[in-house]
Formats: structure tokens, sequence, C-alpha cells
């Protein structure tokens, strides 16, 4: 199992291969109102910190990657840089990256399977067992316990926000694809998933490990 220790902190602040990173925007930080970011957060319970993607990092000879479902990239293999530049936030500043580790272990299978689902699309239809994936579904359906079943649990997903409404966008962007919003259908997202028990904090700076 690899491991990158971080300069001149303790030996315990590393990452591994097959932890999870999350990123977060504090609360009150606007973004544009038509964008998903925006949907995502109307429609996610939070507090001071909204998280709004999540992937998993690899610890290579050649520095750290990231395996990851986005919209720009579909299921894509990348540099660390190239997520950090992605998510810099339009004033310049960077969010909060969350580092979590599985208090059990990860098989090296878990970081193969995520390898082998890169070039699959995006999933913009929010739906399961369809070919595509978002951030926390492919997550999900990397890690898996030695018998094959899933580690990470779903939900009925909730698109609705605080008034109990569902977000222009999200009506928007279900009807150009032909269907209704998916709403209770069960799914993933980054808040629910960073609070499970099953995972623990990894106390490390992503920042300070980019290279430009």
């Amino acid at each position: 199992m690899a491991a990158l220790a971080v300069a001149c902190t303790p030996a315990k602040q590393q990452i591994r291969t097959g932890d999870l990173f999350f990123v977060g925007i504090p609360g009150d930080y606007q973004i544009e109102d038509d964008s998903m970011d925006a949907a995502i957060i109307e429609s996610t319970v939070s507090d001071e910190l909204n998280l709004i993607h999540a992937g998993i990092l690899e610890v290579a000879d050649d520095g750290i990657w990231v395996i990851d479902a986005t919209l720009k990239y579909g299921v894509d293999r990348h540099p660390l840089d190239t997520m950090l530049r992605q998510f810099t936030l339009k004033d310049g500043s960077m969010p909060t990256f969350i580092v979590k580790r599985l208090k059990e272990g990860y098989r090296p299978e878990d970081i193969d399977n995520a390898m082998a689902l890169c070039g699959l699309p995006y999933d913009d239809a929010f739906l399961p067992d369809n070919g595509k994936f978002y951030c926390t579904e492919l997550i999900r359906e990397s890690y898996r316990k030695q018998d094959g079943e899933f580690i990470f649990p779903q939900k009925p997903m909730n698109w609705k926000n605080s008034e109990g409404e569902i977000p222009p966008y999200w009506t928007e962007l279900f009807g150009l694809l032909g269907m209704d919003v998916p709403q209770d259908v069960p799914g993933t997202n980054p808040h629910d998933m960073a609070l499970l028990p099953i995972l623990e904090d990894v106390d490390v700076d992503l920042l300070s490990l980019r290279k430009d």
C-alpha cells in the first residue's frame, strides 16, 4: 500500500492510495444560481460547510493522482493539481479539502475497480445501474467487501431545498433529459458519505502537496 508522508508533519499524517477526498465550500459562499453546485447546495443538508464533490486518491511513483467523476472529464484519472485547479473558486481562493480513510482499510482491488471505470461518462441523470457515474456513485461502485458487497450504503436521494421545493436547475436539467426529477431514487451524496462512521479523518493538507 503506497503512502506519502507530508514534509515536517508527524508520520500519522500521510496520504495513502485508496483515501477519499471531499471538496467543501463555505455555507455563505455565493456561486452562480444556475450552476449544478448551487443546486447541490440547495438540496443537501449542510451547516457551515457544503460538500459538493468527492473522489479517490492514488499515490504513485510519479506523484499523487485523483480518480473521480465530473461533468468536465467524466470518469477520469488525472494529477492532483488538475483537480485543485478545477475546483478553484471564482474569486481565486481554494475550497476546503477533507481527506477520509476507511477504518477497516481497503483492498487493492478497490483502486483497480475505479481505474477500470475510467473513460465512462458522467451520470447527469443520477440513476443507478445505467453505465454512467457521478462522484460518490463511482466511489460506491469501486469499494467492495471481500464477498463483493458494497461498502457504502445508498439512501433515497433528495432534490428538494429547505422549503420542500425542487430548485429550477434540477427541473430543467432532468427535463432536458426527458425524465422526471428522480426524487427518492436510491443514491449517494458527498455530505452523507463523509459522515459515515466507517470513515476516519486523515489530518493532511492537500494544498501543500500541489506541484504548481
